[in-house]
């Protein structure tokens, strides 16, 4: 099974629906908030700054930045799914930011754009989900200005765990769920080795771990989002995934739960 977000257009209504719940719930955690805010407060943001998100989805990012004191610069985001992109407007518009910003369906391999029109560049959860990441990278290279930003944040999914009674099955389910819902779960232990080849200079990089003990939030989404997309995917039974599924609510009623990721940021400058 594919993941869903690289072939988001070959999904029903619903399935886009359940993917916008899960967007915009998870930017309301605030474990997982505090990470954007950390590489953002590390960021030089001219107020005038013309900024770009790359598979922007909801336009979470770009609306908290819109809403930043100060700020009369331009945010544009782009999204190869439609139902995001008319989220996203819709959100903009309710947030009163959409003067200050503007949303289109496109290609984040093949940006309509002029080469160094933007003077930061943010891919935020994407460069885990796209078909070709060295593509992504040479396009938000090629429309950076000399001497500006980007910021690239996502997992190594392969950290990605679950605590489950038989750890056996509970590995599977780990490694199953990593893979059915990123195309590429290890894709950020490759970049140290790639940015140089596109004319970026790593400026700051880090690592965070995100990790629930007792009670979920981010994790509880994740699980509910993309338990679905395993059963499809033909590896377990339905019968196994609902049982993994429903230990995970068993824990976080009982305050027993544990689930963690590591999340990785990455802050170059055009050269």
């Amino acid at each position: 099974m594919p993941d869903p977000h690289r072939f988001v257009n070959e999904l029903d209504e619903l399935a886009h629906e359940r993917l916008i719940d899960r967007l915009e719930s998870r930017a309301k955690v605030t474990t997982f908030s505090d990470l954007f805010d950390k590489y953002v407060s590390k960021i030089d943001i001219p107020n005038t700054a013309k900024i770009l998100e790359v598979g922007c989805g909801t336009g979470v990012i770009l609306r908290n930045l819109a809403q930043r004191r100060g700020f009369t610069g331009r945010g544009i985001g782009v999204d190869h799914c439609k139902s995001f992109i008319d989220a996203a407007t819709n959100y903009a518009e309710n947030e009163n930011v959409n003067d200050s910003l503007a949303f289109y369906v496109g290609d984040a391999h093949n940006l309509d754009f002029r080469d160094g029109e933007f003077d930061i560049v943010i891919c935020h959860t994407v460069i885990s989900h796209v078909t070709e990441p060295v593509k992504i990278l040479s396009e938000m290279a090629r429309v950076t200005k000399k001497g500006g930003v980007i910021a690239i944040f996502d997992g190594d999914y392969s950290s990605l765990t679950y605590a489950f009674p038989d750890h056996s099955f509970g590995n599977k389910m780990d490694s199953a769920l990593a893979n059915t819902t990123f195309n590429n779960p290890r894709i950020m232990c490759d970049l140290p080795r790639l940015l140089p080849q596109y004319d970026l200079e790593l400026t700051d990089a880090w690592g965070d771990a995100v990790v629930e003990i007792g009670q979920g939030s981010y994790f509880k989404t994740f699980a509910e989002t993309y338990a679905p997309y395993v059963k499809k995917s033909g590896q377990f039974s339905d019968q196994a995934v609902d049982i993994w599924l429903k230990e995970q609510n068993k824990a976080m009623e009982k305050k027993t739960f544990f689930a963690a990721c590591n999340y990785y940021t990455y802050l170059s400058k055009k050269v």
